[in-house]
Protein backbone atom coordinates (compact mmCIF):
# COMPACT_ATOMS: atom_id res chain seq x y z
CA UNK A 1 0.00 0.00 0.00
CA UNK A 2 2.62 2.22 -1.40
CA UNK A 3 4.46 4.29 1.88
CA UNK A 4 1.90 2.60 4.26
CA UNK A 5 3.43 -0.82 2.94
CA UNK A 6 5.72 -1.11 0.30
CA UNK A 7 9.25 -2.36 0.96
CA UNK A 8 9.00 -3.11 4.74
CA UNK A 9 11.69 -5.22 5.63
CA UNK A 10 11.63 -8.49 5.60
CA UNK A 11 11.72 -10.00 8.98
CA UNK A 12 12.90 -13.09 10.47
CA UNK A 13 10.44 -15.44 10.22
CA UNK A 14 11.44 -18.75 12.30
CA UNK A 15 12.67 -21.38 10.59
CA UNK A 16 12.57 -25.51 10.77
CA UNK A 17 12.63 -28.11 9.14
CA UNK A 18 9.76 -28.91 6.05
CA UNK A 19 7.41 -31.44 6.84
CA UNK A 20 3.99 -32.37 6.15
CA UNK A 21 1.44 -32.08 8.85
CA UNK A 22 -2.35 -33.21 8.09
CA UNK A 23 -4.54 -29.92 7.74
CA UNK A 24 -5.34 -28.48 10.66
CA UNK A 25 -9.70 -28.39 10.92
CA UNK A 26 -10.50 -24.63 12.76
CA UNK A 27 -13.64 -23.96 14.89
CA UNK A 28 -14.93 -21.18 12.41
CA UNK A 29 -15.71 -18.15 14.84
CA UNK A 30 -18.40 -17.28 12.13
CA UNK A 31 -20.17 -19.01 8.98
CA UNK A 32 -19.93 -17.86 5.64
CA UNK A 33 -20.74 -14.45 4.43
CA UNK A 34 -18.96 -11.89 2.19
CA UNK A 35 -15.66 -12.43 4.23
CA UNK A 36 -15.72 -15.83 5.63
CA UNK A 37 -15.48 -18.62 2.99
CA UNK A 38 -14.34 -15.79 0.07
CA UNK A 39 -11.99 -14.20 -1.58
CA UNK A 40 -11.20 -11.02 -0.49
CA UNK A 41 -8.77 -9.15 -2.99
CA UNK A 42 -7.11 -5.69 -1.80
CA UNK A 43 -8.51 -2.53 -4.43
CA UNK A 44 -6.16 0.38 -4.23
CA UNK A 45 -8.11 2.42 -6.96
CA UNK A 46 -5.10 4.90 -6.24
CA UNK A 47 -3.51 5.29 -9.58
CA UNK A 48 -4.28 8.74 -11.71
CA UNK A 49 -2.73 10.42 -14.48
CA UNK A 50 -3.09 14.83 -15.37
CA UNK A 51 -5.91 15.01 -17.30
CA UNK A 52 -7.96 12.51 -16.28
CA UNK A 53 -10.57 14.59 -14.60
CA UNK A 54 -9.80 13.36 -11.19
CA UNK A 55 -9.75 15.79 -8.14
CA UNK A 56 -5.75 15.45 -7.73
CA UNK A 57 -4.92 15.51 -11.45
CA UNK A 58 -1.63 14.39 -11.19
CA UNK A 59 0.68 10.99 -11.91
CA UNK A 60 -0.46 9.62 -9.06
CA UNK A 61 1.51 6.50 -7.91
CA UNK A 62 2.25 6.23 -11.29
CA UNK A 63 5.35 8.88 -10.87
CA UNK A 64 8.09 9.57 -8.48
CA UNK A 65 7.45 13.25 -9.33
CA UNK A 66 3.99 13.09 -9.99
CA UNK A 67 3.55 16.95 -11.67
CA UNK A 68 5.51 14.69 -14.52
CA UNK A 69 4.64 11.56 -16.54
CA UNK A 70 6.36 8.83 -15.69
CA UNK A 71 9.56 7.59 -17.42
CA UNK A 72 12.71 5.87 -17.65
CA UNK A 73 13.77 7.99 -14.56
CA UNK A 74 10.52 9.54 -13.31
CA UNK A 75 8.65 5.98 -11.74
CA UNK A 76 7.47 3.94 -9.21
CA UNK A 77 5.76 0.30 -10.70
CA UNK A 78 7.57 -2.80 -10.83
CA UNK A 79 5.34 -4.21 -13.37
CA UNK A 80 3.84 -2.69 -16.70
CA UNK A 81 -0.20 -3.61 -16.96
CA UNK A 82 -1.74 -5.08 -19.85
CA UNK A 83 -3.41 -2.41 -21.53
CA UNK A 84 -5.25 -4.19 -24.23
CA UNK A 85 -8.72 -3.29 -22.33
CA UNK A 86 -8.72 -0.39 -21.69
CA UNK A 87 -10.82 2.15 -23.74
CA UNK A 88 -9.37 5.39 -22.10
CA UNK A 89 -5.42 5.48 -21.59
CA UNK A 90 -3.10 8.13 -20.97
CA UNK A 91 0.77 8.59 -22.75
CA UNK A 92 3.25 8.41 -20.57
CA UNK A 93 7.29 9.85 -21.26
CA UNK A 94 8.39 6.21 -21.37
CA UNK A 95 9.83 4.84 -24.72
CA UNK A 96 7.45 3.06 -27.26
CA UNK A 97 6.57 -1.14 -25.56
CA UNK A 98 9.03 -3.32 -27.11
CA UNK A 99 6.25 -4.07 -29.84
CA UNK A 100 5.96 -0.88 -30.68
CA UNK A 101 2.97 0.37 -29.24
CA UNK A 102 2.68 3.64 -27.57
CA UNK A 103 3.47 3.23 -23.46
CA UNK A 104 0.21 4.35 -22.20
CA UNK A 105 -1.10 3.64 -18.92
CA UNK A 106 -4.70 3.95 -16.93
CA UNK A 107 -6.14 6.11 -14.85
CA UNK A 108 -8.08 4.57 -11.82
CA UNK A 109 -10.46 7.49 -11.91
CA UNK A 110 -11.73 6.72 -15.27
CA UNK A 111 -15.27 4.78 -14.30
CA UNK A 112 -14.32 2.22 -17.53
CA UNK A 113 -10.84 1.43 -15.64
CA UNK A 114 -12.78 0.42 -12.04
CA UNK A 115 -15.98 -1.51 -14.29
CA UNK A 116 -13.00 -3.71 -16.43
CA UNK A 117 -11.11 -4.31 -13.13
CA UNK A 118 -14.57 -5.13 -11.10
CA UNK A 119 -15.20 -7.70 -14.31
CA UNK A 120 -12.37 -9.33 -13.90
CA UNK A 121 -13.24 -9.88 -10.50
CA UNK A 122 -16.22 -11.31 -11.45
CA UNK A 123 -15.05 -13.36 -14.13
CA UNK A 124 -12.17 -14.76 -12.23
CA UNK A 125 -13.56 -15.91 -9.04
CA UNK A 126 -12.51 -12.55 -6.96
CA UNK A 127 -15.80 -12.58 -4.63
CA UNK A 128 -15.19 -9.12 -2.42
CA UNK A 129 -13.21 -6.17 -3.19
CA UNK A 130 -11.44 -4.02 0.15
CA UNK A 131 -11.14 -0.70 -1.06
CA UNK A 132 -7.89 1.39 0.17
CA UNK A 133 -9.22 4.48 2.08
CA UNK A 134 -6.38 6.30 3.19
CA UNK A 135 -6.41 10.01 5.49
CA UNK A 136 -9.51 11.19 4.05
CA UNK A 137 -9.00 14.81 5.43
CA UNK A 138 -5.38 14.83 3.33
CA UNK A 139 -4.65 15.59 -0.08
CA UNK A 140 -5.88 12.32 -1.11
CA UNK A 141 -9.24 12.79 0.18
CA UNK A 142 -11.38 14.08 -2.62
CA UNK A 143 -9.87 11.29 -5.23
CA UNK A 144 -11.05 8.56 -2.31
CA UNK A 145 -14.19 9.89 -2.06
CA UNK A 146 -14.90 9.66 -5.75
CA UNK A 147 -13.19 6.09 -5.73
CA UNK A 148 -15.92 4.57 -3.18
CA UNK A 149 -18.49 5.96 -5.73
CA UNK A 150 -17.17 4.34 -8.78
CA UNK A 151 -16.25 1.25 -6.81
CA UNK A 152 -19.98 0.78 -5.55
CA UNK A 153 -21.32 1.17 -9.26
CA UNK A 154 -18.97 -1.10 -10.39
CA UNK A 155 -19.62 -3.76 -7.64
CA UNK A 156 -23.37 -3.18 -8.12
CA UNK A 157 -23.24 -4.04 -12.25
CA UNK A 158 -20.85 -7.26 -11.51
CA UNK A 159 -22.57 -8.94 -8.50
CA UNK A 160 -19.11 -8.08 -6.56
CA UNK A 161 -19.17 -7.33 -3.10
CA UNK A 162 -16.85 -4.52 -1.67
CA UNK A 163 -16.02 -2.93 2.04
CA UNK A 164 -13.71 0.27 2.98
CA UNK A 165 -10.48 -0.51 4.49
CA UNK A 166 -9.35 2.50 6.35
CA UNK A 167 -5.23 2.50 6.09
CA UNK A 168 -4.17 5.10 9.31
CA UNK A 169 -0.58 5.56 7.84
CA UNK A 170 0.55 9.03 8.77
CA UNK A 171 -3.56 10.29 10.13
CA UNK A 172 -2.13 12.29 12.85
CA UNK A 173 -5.76 13.15 14.27
CA UNK A 174 -7.11 9.70 13.12
CA UNK A 175 -9.00 8.84 16.32
CA UNK A 176 -11.58 11.12 15.60
CA UNK A 177 -11.51 11.78 11.78
CA UNK A 178 -11.62 8.41 11.14
CA UNK A 179 -15.34 8.12 13.54
CA UNK A 180 -16.32 11.44 11.26
CA UNK A 181 -15.69 9.75 7.72
CA UNK A 182 -17.33 7.12 8.65
CA UNK A 183 -20.58 8.73 9.89
CA UNK A 184 -20.38 11.75 7.53
CA UNK A 185 -19.60 9.99 4.47
CA UNK A 186 -18.70 6.07 4.48
CA UNK A 187 -21.69 4.64 6.47
CA UNK A 188 -23.81 5.71 3.62
CA UNK A 189 -22.06 3.10 1.46
CA UNK A 190 -23.24 0.19 3.10
CA UNK A 191 -26.74 1.14 1.92
CA UNK A 192 -25.19 -0.37 -1.31
CA UNK A 193 -26.40 -4.12 -2.24
CA UNK A 194 -22.82 -4.83 -2.77
CA UNK A 195 -21.40 -3.38 0.16
CA UNK A 196 -20.46 -6.53 2.02
CA UNK A 197 -22.05 -8.40 5.36
CA UNK A 198 -21.02 -10.66 7.61
CA UNK A 199 -22.70 -12.28 10.32
CA UNK A 200 -25.59 -9.69 9.32
CA UNK A 201 -22.81 -6.90 9.41
CA UNK A 202 -21.51 -4.08 7.39
CA UNK A 203 -17.91 -5.27 7.22
CA UNK A 204 -14.79 -2.56 7.88
CA UNK A 205 -11.07 -3.24 7.87
CA UNK A 206 -9.00 -1.14 9.86
CA UNK A 207 -5.26 -1.73 8.49
CA UNK A 208 -1.83 -0.48 10.24
CA UNK A 209 -2.71 -0.51 14.39
CA UNK A 210 0.54 -2.12 16.41
CA UNK A 211 2.57 -1.72 13.49
CA UNK A 212 6.14 -1.15 14.95
CA UNK A 213 7.00 1.94 12.46
CA UNK A 214 6.51 6.10 13.04
CA UNK A 215 3.84 6.14 10.53
CA UNK A 216 1.49 4.70 13.39
CA UNK A 217 2.06 5.51 16.07
CA UNK A 218 -0.85 5.26 17.74
CA UNK A 219 -1.35 3.74 21.38
CA UNK A 220 -3.51 0.86 22.43
CA UNK A 221 -5.80 2.77 24.31
CA UNK A 222 -6.70 4.88 20.95
CA UNK A 223 -6.91 2.08 18.83
CA UNK A 224 -8.79 -0.26 21.00
CA UNK A 225 -11.03 2.62 21.37
CA UNK A 226 -11.74 3.36 17.42
CA UNK A 227 -12.29 -0.76 16.92
CA UNK A 228 -15.22 -0.58 19.92
CA UNK A 229 -16.51 2.07 18.46
CA UNK A 230 -17.06 0.79 15.24
CA UNK A 231 -18.49 -2.82 16.86
CA UNK A 232 -21.06 -0.18 18.64
CA UNK A 233 -21.85 1.21 15.50
CA UNK A 234 -22.82 -2.02 14.46
CA UNK A 235 -19.69 -3.00 12.25
CA UNK A 236 -18.30 -6.61 11.83
CA UNK A 237 -14.72 -5.09 12.21
CA UNK A 238 -11.50 -6.87 10.56
CA UNK A 239 -7.94 -5.57 11.43
CA UNK A 240 -5.26 -5.41 9.18
CA UNK A 241 -2.25 -6.41 11.85
CA UNK A 242 1.23 -6.69 12.01
CA UNK A 243 2.74 -10.24 10.48
CA UNK A 244 4.02 -11.33 14.32
CA UNK A 245 0.69 -9.58 16.20
CA UNK A 246 0.15 -12.92 18.43
CA UNK A 247 3.99 -12.24 19.79
CA UNK A 248 3.67 -8.78 20.11
CA UNK A 249 7.44 -8.93 18.48
CA UNK A 250 9.23 -7.60 15.29
CA UNK A 251 6.91 -6.05 13.27
CA UNK A 252 4.37 -5.65 16.03
CA UNK A 253 4.39 -3.06 19.37
CA UNK A 254 3.99 -4.60 22.33
CA UNK A 255 0.96 -4.25 24.68
CA UNK A 256 -1.43 -5.02 21.61
CA UNK A 257 -2.86 -7.97 21.97
CA UNK A 258 -5.91 -7.05 23.40
CA UNK A 259 -6.60 -4.63 20.84
CA UNK A 260 -5.82 -6.81 18.12
CA UNK A 261 -8.04 -9.69 20.24
CA UNK A 262 -11.02 -6.61 19.95
CA UNK A 263 -11.31 -7.72 16.00
CA UNK A 264 -13.88 -10.10 14.50
CA UNK A 265 -11.15 -10.52 11.93
CA UNK A 266 -7.47 -10.77 11.74
CA UNK A 267 -5.71 -10.59 8.52
CA UNK A 268 -1.72 -10.03 9.18
CA UNK A 269 0.16 -8.76 6.39
CA UNK A 270 2.43 -11.06 4.70
CA UNK A 271 4.49 -8.63 2.11
CA UNK A 272 8.11 -8.34 2.58
CA UNK A 273 7.98 -11.40 4.63
CA UNK A 274 8.45 -14.30 2.18
CA UNK A 275 9.18 -14.54 -1.19
CA UNK A 276 8.95 -18.53 -2.04
CA UNK A 277 7.68 -21.74 -1.41
CA UNK A 278 9.99 -22.68 1.25
CA UNK A 279 9.02 -18.94 3.62
CA UNK A 280 5.67 -20.45 3.03
CA UNK A 281 6.03 -23.68 4.29
CA UNK A 282 8.05 -22.30 7.81
CA UNK A 283 5.66 -19.45 8.45
CA UNK A 284 2.86 -22.57 7.84
CA UNK A 285 4.64 -24.42 10.60
CA UNK A 286 6.06 -21.40 12.81
CA UNK A 287 3.29 -19.03 12.31
CA UNK A 288 0.45 -19.76 11.12
CA UNK A 289 -0.88 -23.01 12.38
CA UNK A 290 -0.46 -21.07 15.76
CA UNK A 291 -2.36 -17.86 14.60
CA UNK A 292 -5.27 -20.39 13.55
CA UNK A 293 -5.43 -21.83 16.97
CA UNK A 294 -5.61 -18.66 18.71
CA UNK A 295 -8.20 -17.11 16.73
CA UNK A 296 -10.39 -20.06 17.07
CA UNK A 297 -9.73 -20.16 21.09
CA UNK A 298 -10.83 -16.08 20.81
CA UNK A 299 -13.63 -16.30 18.98
CA UNK A 300 -12.00 -14.46 15.91
CA UNK A 301 -12.21 -15.39 12.41
CA UNK A 302 -8.64 -15.56 9.84
CA UNK A 303 -7.97 -14.24 6.79
CA UNK A 304 -4.69 -14.69 6.13
CA UNK A 305 -2.96 -12.84 3.13
CA UNK A 306 -1.36 -14.41 -0.38
CA UNK A 307 0.43 -13.06 -3.05
CA UNK A 308 1.74 -13.78 -5.96
CA UNK A 309 5.15 -12.24 -5.61
CA UNK A 310 7.44 -9.07 -6.57
CA UNK A 311 7.83 -9.26 -10.02
CA UNK A 312 11.46 -7.52 -10.06
CA UNK A 313 12.37 -9.72 -7.71
CA UNK A 314 11.77 -12.59 -9.73
CA UNK A 315 9.29 -14.28 -6.89
CA UNK A 316 6.57 -15.41 -8.94
CA UNK A 317 8.21 -19.15 -10.02
CA UNK A 318 4.90 -19.46 -13.13
CA UNK A 319 2.51 -19.52 -10.16
CA UNK A 320 4.25 -22.23 -7.84
CA UNK A 321 5.06 -19.60 -5.18
CA UNK A 322 1.25 -18.39 -4.89
CA UNK A 323 -0.41 -21.70 -5.12
CA UNK A 324 1.98 -23.09 -2.38
CA UNK A 325 0.47 -19.68 -0.03
CA UNK A 326 -3.13 -21.34 -1.42
CA UNK A 327 -2.51 -24.41 -0.18
CA UNK A 328 -0.87 -23.70 3.15
CA UNK A 329 -3.98 -21.19 4.38
CA UNK A 330 -6.25 -23.74 2.98
CA UNK A 331 -4.94 -26.72 5.06
CA UNK A 332 -3.93 -24.20 7.86
CA UNK A 333 -8.38 -23.91 8.43
CA UNK A 334 -8.63 -20.13 7.43
CA UNK A 335 -11.95 -18.53 7.01
CA UNK A 336 -10.97 -16.67 4.13
CA UNK A 337 -8.24 -15.36 2.10
CA UNK A 338 -6.86 -11.40 1.51
CA UNK A 339 -4.85 -11.35 -1.88
CA UNK A 340 -2.40 -8.74 -1.35
CA UNK A 341 -3.46 -6.76 -3.92
CA UNK A 342 -5.54 -6.94 -7.09
CA UNK A 343 -3.41 -3.26 -8.79
CA UNK A 344 -0.71 -2.80 -6.90
CA UNK A 345 1.81 -2.44 -10.02
CA UNK A 346 3.73 -0.58 -7.32
CA UNK A 347 5.08 -3.45 -5.20
CA UNK A 348 4.98 -5.82 -8.21
CA UNK A 349 1.94 -7.82 -6.21
CA UNK A 350 -0.52 -7.52 -8.51
CA UNK A 351 -2.92 -10.06 -9.85
CA UNK A 352 -4.56 -8.06 -12.38
CA UNK A 353 -3.81 -8.22 -15.90
CA UNK A 354 0.19 -7.44 -16.49
CA UNK A 355 2.71 -7.72 -19.34
CA UNK A 356 2.70 -11.44 -20.54
CA UNK A 357 6.28 -11.20 -21.86
CA UNK A 358 9.03 -8.11 -23.06
CA UNK A 359 6.94 -7.08 -25.96
CA UNK A 360 4.62 -5.83 -23.46
CA UNK A 361 6.83 -3.46 -21.24
CA UNK A 362 8.19 -0.23 -22.25
CA UNK A 363 11.88 -0.44 -24.44
CA UNK A 364 14.82 0.00 -22.54
CA UNK A 365 12.62 0.20 -18.82
CA UNK A 366 14.21 -3.14 -17.22
CA UNK A 367 10.55 -4.28 -16.12
CA UNK A 368 10.63 -7.92 -15.91
CA UNK A 369 7.29 -9.20 -17.46
CA UNK A 370 5.34 -12.55 -16.01
CA UNK A 371 7.48 -14.91 -18.31
CA UNK A 372 10.32 -13.63 -16.18
CA UNK A 373 11.81 -17.51 -15.46
CA UNK A 374 11.81 -18.82 -18.93
CA UNK A 375 7.85 -19.86 -18.60
CA UNK A 376 5.01 -18.70 -20.36
CA UNK A 377 2.11 -17.05 -18.29
CA UNK A 378 -0.70 -15.28 -19.91
CA UNK A 379 -1.59 -11.35 -18.85
CA UNK A 380 -4.34 -13.07 -16.80
CA UNK A 381 -2.85 -15.52 -15.44
CA UNK A 382 -2.66 -14.53 -11.63
CA UNK A 383 -6.43 -13.65 -11.96
CA UNK A 384 -6.77 -17.99 -13.17
CA UNK A 385 -4.85 -18.88 -10.35
CA UNK A 386 -6.69 -16.97 -7.59
CA UNK A 387 -9.97 -18.46 -9.23
CA UNK A 388 -8.66 -21.97 -8.47
CA UNK A 389 -7.28 -20.69 -5.36
CA UNK A 390 -10.29 -19.83 -4.12
CA UNK A 391 -12.17 -23.04 -5.47
CA UNK A 392 -9.82 -24.49 -3.31
CA UNK A 393 -10.54 -22.43 -0.49
CA UNK A 394 -14.40 -23.66 -0.82
CA UNK A 395 -14.04 -27.49 -0.98
CA UNK A 396 -15.36 -26.57 -4.48
CA UNK A 397 -12.01 -28.93 -5.69
CA UNK A 398 -10.04 -30.58 -3.47
CA UNK A 399 -6.58 -29.95 -1.21
CA UNK A 400 -3.95 -30.12 -3.54
CA UNK A 401 0.10 -28.97 -3.42
CA UNK A 402 -0.10 -29.09 -7.04
CA UNK A 403 -1.57 -26.14 -9.36
CA UNK A 404 -3.97 -26.86 -11.58
CA UNK A 405 -3.91 -23.58 -13.36
CA UNK A 406 -1.59 -24.12 -16.55
CA UNK A 407 0.43 -20.72 -16.66
CA UNK A 408 0.30 -20.43 -20.90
Amino acid sequence: MGISRRSFLALAAAGSALGVLSPNVASAASGPGDVVGKITVGYQGWFACTGDGSPINRWWHWSQDSSQPPSLSNTTIKSWPDMSEYSRSFHTAYPNLNNGQPANLFSSHDQQTVDVHFRWMQNYGCDTAALQRFNPVGGEGPTRDAMAVKVRSAAEATGRKFYIMYDVTGWTNMQGEIKTDWTNKMKAMTSSSAYAKQNGKPVVCIWGFGFNDAGRPFGPAACLDVVNWFKAQGCYVIGGVPTHWRNENSDSRPGFLGVYHAFNMLSPWMVGRIGNAADSDNFYHNVNLQDQADCNANGIDYQPCVLPGDTQARQRAHGDFMWRQFYNMTRVGAQGIYISMFDEYNEGNQIAKTAANASMVPAGSGLWALDEDGTACSSDYYLRLTGDGGRMLKKQIGLTPTRPTSPG
